[in-house]
C-alpha cells in the first residue's frame, strides 16, 4: 500500500483531521503527523532553533511541536516508513481563499510537501460546513491526483461551501481588501493593545475565483504555483541598466587610494 502523509493546522485533535484520516484510509497506508496544537496563521514557518519532538499517538498517529511545515519535513525526509506519494493538508475549519493562502498554515504544508516533491493538496472547509462532505471530496481530489500527478512546483488547494456542493470549479485566487484590520483597546490597567483581523472582508472581481464559486455553492479547486517569478515584468525591466555606476573617486568594487 503506498504510503499517505496527513497533516492540518487545527492540531492533531481536530474533528477535520479524524474526518480525513478516515475517507482516506482505503486509498493507501494513511499516516497522521500534526502539530500538537493548533497553529492557525502560522504560514509557512519551520522551527530551526530548537529541537522537534514526536509523540506517537497510535499505530499511524503522531503529534509534533512544531508547525505543518515542520510536520511535513519530518514525515517526507524519514519519519515514516518510506517516502509519501502524497501529503493532504487538511480538512481546516473555514476556507482558505484568496490572499488568505499566503497566511494559511494548511495551504503552507501543501507549499512544503510541493516542495519536496511530493504531490500536495489543502483542504478548507467554509464555516458551517459539513465535514463528511469536505472528506468524500478530499478523498475525490486525491484519488485523481494519484492517478494522474500534478504538473511541477504545483499545488492544489480546495475549498469546499457550506451545504452540498453543487459541483466542482477549477479556478483562480481571489484578492481580499480587509478594512478596520486593526481593532485598539485598554486592558483593566489602562495598557493599550491591538487585535488583527478586525472588520468584516471584501472581495475583488468574484468571477472564476475561488471566493466567487464557494459562494455559489461550488467547491473551488485552485493549482497554485509556487514559482512566484512575475515573467511578464522580467520582459518589462529588460531594458534596465545590467552595470553599477562607477562609485564615486574610483572602479566599483574597488577602495579608494589613501590620502596624503
Amino acid at each position: 500500500m503506498p504510503v499517505l502523509l496527513l497533516t492540518n493546522d487545527d492540531g492533531v485533535h481536530a474533528s477535520g483531521l479524524l474526518a480525513l484520516a478516515e475517507a482516506l484510509a482505503e486509498l493507501g497506508d494513511a499516516y497522521v503527523l500534526a502539530p500538537e496544537r493548533e497553529q492557525s496563521a502560522c504560514g509557512h514557518a519551520l522551527t530551526l532553533h530548537r529541537p522537534l519532538r514526536v509523540e506517537r499517538l497510535g499505530e499511524r498517529r503522531f503529534a509534533v511541536n512544531g508547525t505543518p511545515s515542520d510536520c511535513v519535513n519530518l514525515g517526507v525526509l524519514g519519519l515514516l516508513p518510506e517516502r509519501p506519494v502524497l501529503v493532504v493538508s487538511g480538512v481546516n475549519h473555514g476556507s482558505n481563499l484568496g490572499d488568505d493562502v499566503t497566511y494559511s498554515g494548511t495551504v503552507s504544508a501543501a507549499m512544503e510537501g510541493t516542495l519536496l516533491g511530493v504531490p500536495s493538496i489543502a483542504v478548507s472547509l467554509a464555516e458551517g460546513g459539513d465535514l463528511a462532505e469536505a472528506a468524500r471530496v478530499a478523498r475525490r481530489v486525491a484519488m485523481r491526483v494519484l492517478v494522474e500527478g500534478l504538473p511541477r512546483k504545483t499545488l492544489l488547494n480546495v475549498n469546499v461551501p457550506a451545504g452540498t456542493p453543487r459541483g466542482i470549479r477549477l479556478t483562480r485566487l481571489g484578492h481580499r481588501v480587509y478594512s478596520e484590520r486593526i481593532v485598539e483597546q485598554t486592558d483593566p490597567r489602562g495598557r493599550t493593545h491591538y487585535w488583527l483581523g478586525g472588520g468584516e472582508a471584501q472581495w475583488e472581481d468574484l468571477e472564476g475565483s475561488d471566493m466567487g464559486a464557494v459562494h455559489e455553492g461550488y467547491v473551488s479547486v485552485t493549482p497554485l504555483h509556487l514559482d512566484l517569478t512575475n515573467h511578464r515584468a522580467l520582459a518589462q525591466l529588460a531594458d534596465w541598466p545590467t552595470r553599477l555606476a562607477p562609485r564615486p573617486g574610483g572602479a566599483p568594487g574597488r577602495p579608494r587610494p589613501p590620502r596624503g
